[in-house]
């Protein structure tokens, strides 16, 4: 199962963290991690090189974490963008993915 938390402060959204994998295929041949995966990487590298927001953002096998330091209100477009998206696969696979929001 992959269980994605996205970090909240007051009404803004900060950051998430995704853990484990979604056991559809193979390794390598799953493209239910294969669309999260993409969608973490695509806000990460928006918030942390387009946005140039300050971040702390690490990822490796099975794990991502974003952590914006500074200016979150610049990164809300796409990081509720990411819920939505992650909240909308959810609905298909919902022994696969599970998103919950997590007050600082």
């Amino acid at each position: 199962m992959i269980r994605v938390c996205f970090f909240k402060k007051g009404e803004m959204l900060t950051g998430f963290e995704t853990k484990g994998h979604a056991e559809t295929a193979d390794y390598g041949n799953d493209v239910l991690c294969a669309f999260i995966s993409s969608a973490c990487y695509l806000t990460a590298n928006t918030v942390t090189e387009v946005i140039k927001l300050d971040s702390d953002a690490r990822a490796e096998e099975g794990y991502m974490r974003l952590c914006i330091k500074e200016n979150p209100e610049k990164a809300q477009d796409i990081l509720n963008g990411l819920r939505l998206h992650l909240t909308e696969l959810k609905k298909d696979y919902p022994e696969k993915i599970e998103v919950r929001i997590t007050e600082e």
